[in-house]
């Protein structure tokens, strides 16, 4: 009884008096950031020999056009897994910023767009997007063949590779116009189906890898565990202006800080004037019709809830303009911010908010909820400190580079 008695003194002499009850109980829906759901369509997502083999490939540029461009390019270790650029940069230039991808296997839907329903999709999409890798799931499947480290640790997880010596040397499925759209047409049914397992397979490890990029335990979470000296009294009261009159929590909800949901905020496009992009509108599209989606002959999971969530989504015109929310945990390591990057730091992500300047609408469906904060320099300053909080430990370093030969 005296040790209960004593566990529970310890718990409210840390807990901080100028947070009330109601501030601690909405602090506790953000943390601890639990474990990521499992995966059923990929049966190898939480597999250590998938990780290895995924973290080969994330960091090997010769899987591009012009063998200088690799996964982490666009998402460098030393820039929060994103690339500090506005529009993110390949082979070519992108229309869209680079996510970091530090606790990315808590999301539901993937790009700025959702237009992919799970990591190994999307991983898929831009090794063969020109403006980014530039390369294709016939050469990804020639070069798997050719090495001798890949071509072992890939068939110890998925099976022998395909025959690929009657293949042509790059193919895709792409426009009649393009090359490889057309190379890709004159394979076999069974040629395009093996090539495209092996890119699904591709997905699937490095999917296996990027669920291991997990930063937590930041300053927030041990303050909310108990370390009353983990929280500044700065960022003490910027979650109380997150959670309070901010109303930051309406999107940035949970233990990612993300409702996965999407959303139009009226930030204006990087070259200024309106906004054109679809978004979620076109992205919902785009996830139904990939064959690589949940519902798909290479998912290991027809008919689980990925599967259903895809049966039961539809394309509405209040979608359009719309974009994931994205997690606010370890937001300070990934500028600049927004979907295009338009705003470079932190104090300008929390202005925009606090007065909502040069905010645009896109159509008619833009959120009501917004309205300016205005914010007072200290208020701002506190709102800052307490997103800088939200930066938790790295995993060990051996993760974060590649993998010796």
């Amino acid at each position: 009884m005296k040790l209960v008695f004593g566990v529970l003194l310890v718990a409210l002499l840390a807990q901080d008096t100028s947070w009330s009850e109601r501030e601690w109980t909405k602090a506790r829906t953000h943390s601890p950031l639990p474990a990521a759901r499992a995966n059923p369509t990929n049966r190898f997502a939480d597999d250590e020999r998938a990780a290895r083999l995924g973290q080969r490939l994330f960091f090997d540029a010769r899987l591009s056009a012009n063998g200088a461009v690799s996964c982490s390019t666009c998402h460098a270790p030393d820039l929060g897994f994103s690339d500090g650029k506005s529009l993110s940069t390949g082979i070519g230039r992108t229309g869209r910023h680079s996510p970091s991808l530090w606790n990315v296997a808590q999301q539901r839907w993937f790009f700025w767009d959702g237009r992919a329903d799970s990591l190994w999709a999307q991983a898929v999409q831009p090794l063969e997007n020109p403006a980014e890798m530039g390369f294709d799931r016939v050469a990804l499947a020639k070069l798997l063949v050719s090495d001798t480290k890949l071509s072992s640790e890939y068939e110890a997880l998925f099976g022998k590779l395909p025959d690929t010596s009657k293949w042509p040397e790059h193919a895709r499925p792409a426009a009649t116009d393009d090359p490889q759209g057309a190379a890709w047409l004159a394979m076999g049914e069974d040629d395009r189906h093996a090539a495209t397992l092996v890119a699904a397979n591709f997905g699937k490890a490095l999917e296996a890898y990027e669920r291991t990029l997990v930063r937590t335990n930041s300053p927030f979470d041990r303050f909310v565990a108990g370390d009353a000296d983990a929280l500044s009294e700065s960022a003490r009261r910027g979650w109380q202006l997150f959670a309070g009159r901010g109303n930051c929590r309406s999107c940035h909800s949970g233990p990612n800080f993300s409702d996965g949901e999407f959303h139009n905020i009226g930030i204006p496009p990087l070259g200024g004037g309106k906004s054109e992009d679809p978004a979620r509108y076109r992205g919902v599209e785009l996830v139904l019709a990939d064959p690589l989606n949940a519902l798909g002959p290479f998912s290991d999971d027809r008919k689980g809830d990925a599967a259903l969530a895809l049966q039961t989504l539809e394309r509405l015109p209040q979608s359009f303009g719309e974009y994931r929310t994205p997690s606010l945990r370890n937001v300070a390591l990934s500028a600049p911010y927004m979907h295009q990057g338009q705003l470079r730091t932190l104090t300008e992500v929390v202005h925009f908010y606090s007065t909502l300047e040069g905010a645009t609408q896109v159509g008619h469906h833009q959120e009501q909820v917004l309205k300016p904060l205005e914010l007072s320099p200290q208020e701002a300053l506190d709102l800052i400190a307490f997103l800088e909080s939200l930066t938790g430990e790295p995993p060990v370093k051996e993760r974060l580079a590649p993998l010796p030969d």
